[in-house]
């Protein structure tokens, strides 16, 4: 409070507020209650964890994003309840999954898509409730352990040869249109248990009603439109990023917690009735970090709405910023390539700078590497225990714009990992794993398109039906909107289409 100030009318209210979050302190981290990780983001609960953002009750995980309750795993994208695990995306309740996506209550399997409860499968898609399968088709239980260690995981080189051989496997299946399980009424992808949720991503903790435009989003939400992070035991918000857990009537805010009726504030918790502020706890009734009583905040916030509109925010490009605007870009404290958006949606430097961001360069760094990626020893069983010590060179060497950091170590904790999976060193830094994580999942789009199901076969005439159809062998008519962009080789299918086939 003590770095609070009258408002000013001679002076637009963005202008105000920047100030202040420039003077405010503000903390490092997001992190609460964790326990020997300190190299994590957006985390609470959660014990030994190394370069994570986003989740809570995590233990000896690393190189994480936006994941919970999972133990002793690596290289993890929106994950859940998985334990032994490594480079999985979207993926819930499984024990030893590698290299997996879309995936729930599998075990000790590899490279699976769109599966459901299956144990020891290898390269499949689309299965439920099977085991021993290696690409779609059974094995007995000895013919399959044989098949596994010929396949030699342990070496980088033939691990490579099972990545590109999947990839292309995957394309010749039929993809459901959308992800969508148990929704009424509802319009995007990941989504589960939600009823007229439209534009909505990633909305996968369920019991959310009447919402539109968010992503990574849900649990108990209601009436929550366009935000990131948003909505858990939350309702009626607007235009915010992380306001969640037992939020009402927030708009225009950043990283909200159990607080109602609060407008254009940040990091504000256990408050009500703010205006402006920044970094408040246990609050009311407060404008640009100053206390007023209620009667005066109902007057000044009036005067200051209408002040908003009559004296705006104008950007650079000349941009006008009223009430009922989100925060001016060009006012973030962060450079565009420095926060999610380049992850979802990338753009170069030109690209940004004409848009109006903000762009950092990378800065110069003079590391001295120890060995390059294509000099590592191919197979895990070759790798000493001093590779901990040593600076390795990321494939990548920055010729790419996935925030590269041309090198990167192995921490003794992964490489105990590695040894005990039998899986190879990776060859690229923690951030362009990532990226090649997100490269998997589809884009937060879509388009309108018809189901590919021509008859007894797909429209590619790859993927034949295996059995007969509601539309027999007429073309199905049925069309819906769908994270596939037109262009792309995946086989679609509507609901009914893909029911008929995977399930």
């Amino acid at each position: 409070m003590s770095y609070g100030w009258d408002y000013d009318f001679n002076k637009s209210f963005f202008e105000q507020w920047i100030d202040l979050l420039k003077e405010t302190p503000q903390n490092n981290l997001s992190s609460e209650n964790n326990i020997d990780s300190d190299y994590v983001n957006f985390m609470t609960n959660s014990k030994n964890c190394y370069l994570i953002s986003g989740g809570f009750s995590n233990e000896n995980v690393l190189y994480a994003n936006h994941g919970d309750l999972s133990k002793d795993s690596i290289d993890l994208y929106y994950y859940s309840k998985l334990e032994l695990s490594y480079e999985n995306i979207i993926c819930q309740n499984s024990y030893r999954l590698f290299f997996s996506q879309n995936c729930g209550n599998c075990s000790d399997s590899y490279f699976l898509y769109d599966c459901r409860n299956c144990q020891n499968c290898f390269g499949c898609v689309g299965l439920r409730n099977k085991q021993y399968y290696i690409f779609n088709k059974p094995y007995s239980k000895e013919e399959y352990k044989k098949k596994l260690e010929e396949f030699n995981l342990g070496s980088f080189k033939e691990l490579t040869k099972q990545k590109e051989l999947f990839g292309k496997i995957k394309l010749s299946y039929p993809k459901k249109f959308s992800n969508i399980n148990r929704a009424v009424n509802s319009i995007g992808d990941n989504i589960y248990n939600c009823n007229g949720c439209v534009y909505a991503f990633d909305v996968l903790l369920g019991n959310n009603e009447n919402s539109k435009f968010v992503f990574w989003s849900g649990a108990d939400m209601k009436d929550v439109y366009d935000g990131t992070g948003i909505g858990v035991k939350s309702e009626l918000l607007y235009k915010g990023v992380s306001v969640a857990l037992s939020d009402a009537k927030v708009s225009f805010s950043i990283n909200i917690r159990s607080s109602h009726d609060i407008q254009y504030s940040l990091n504000c918790h256990f408050s009500s009735n703010l205006f402006g502020c920044v970094g408040l706890r246990n609050k009311q009734y407060c404008i640009l970090n100053k206390q007023y009583t209620k009667e005066e905040y109902e007057k000044l916030v009036t005067q200051i709405i209408e002040h908003m509109n009559t004296m705006p925010y104008i950007d650079k490009k000349g941009r006008i910023y009223k009430y009922g605007e989100f925060f001016p870009l060009e006012l973030s404290p962060f450079s565009y390539d420095e926060t999610i958006a380049q992850e979802y949606f990338p753009l170069t430097k030109e690209q940004a700078i004409e848009q109006g961001y903000q762009w950092k360069d990378l800065e110069e760094r003079n590391i001295k590497i120890d060995i390059k990626s294509e000099d590592l020893p191919d197979h895990i069983k070759d790798v000493d225990n001093d590779i901990v010590n040593k600076v390795i060179e990321c494939q990548h060497q920055s010729n790419c714009n996935e925030q590269c950091t041309t090198a990167f170590k192995i921490i003794k904790p992964e490489l105990d990992f590695y040894k005990k999976m039998n899986l190879p060193l990776p060859r690229l830094c923690p951030n362009c794993r990532h990226y090649q994580r997100l490269k998997q999942r589809n884009p937060l789009k879509l388009w309108k398109r018809q189901c590919q199901c021509n008859g007894t076969q797909s429209d590619n005439k790859i993927y034949q039906n295996t059995i007969s159809h509601a539309h027999s062998t007429n073309h199905c008519e049925n069309e819906f909107e769908t994270t596939y962009s037109p262009d792309r080789k995946e086989i679609v299918y509507c609901e009914k289409c893909y029911q008929a086939e995977v399930v």
